[in-house]
């Protein structure tokens, strides 16, 4: 790594320079490593390797469990928030996500966005409870795969 110095056991640091506006509250983008773990190059190094292969392994974790029962989104975001201990990129991506997340949040909560779901619920389940009234008139209590020609 060029870290543009000549001087042994220094590193790079990466600078808030990505374009995107500060909050309050936010941390600096870049390692957060004990200072000691940054002070030595192979040390921070295999440090970043293995946060990296641990982040990895959550990753991998919730997207096995994506299509089974269980939290895998939770998981994923649990893996680059690990990743983002350590890496700019990761941290980049959850400030988006975050973002994006309160954003919707809000838009949920706005009267006329919440009228409109509860309405669009309520007609979903009308129409689910006539097709199940229609199914028990017609064929009674009885799975359809024992249902004989009638």
């Amino acid at each position: 790594m060029n870290t543009g110095s000549s001087k042994a056991g220094e590193i790079a640091v990466a600078a808030d320079e990505t374009g995107t506006r500060r909050v309050e509250g936010e941390r600096a983008l870049g390692s957060r490593a004990p200072e000691f773990i940054k002070a030595r190059r192979l040390l921070h190094v295999s440090w970043q390797v293995g946060v990296f292969l641990v982040g990895l392994a959550v990753v991998v974790t919730g997207v096995i469990l994506l299509p089974l029962p269980g939290p895998g989104w939770v998981i994923i975001f649990g893996g680059m928030a690990i990743w983002a201990t350590e890496f700019v990129w990761a941290q980049l991506v959850l400030r988006w996500t975050k973002r994006k997340v309160t954003e919707a949040a809000q838009r949920a909560l706005d009267p006329k966005v919440r009228r409109r779901n509860i309405i669009l619920t309520s007609v979903g389940c009308v129409i689910v409870a006539a097709i199940v009234g229609f199914y028990l008139w017609k064929f009674g209590f009885m799975m359809p795969w024992k249902i004989k020609d009638q």
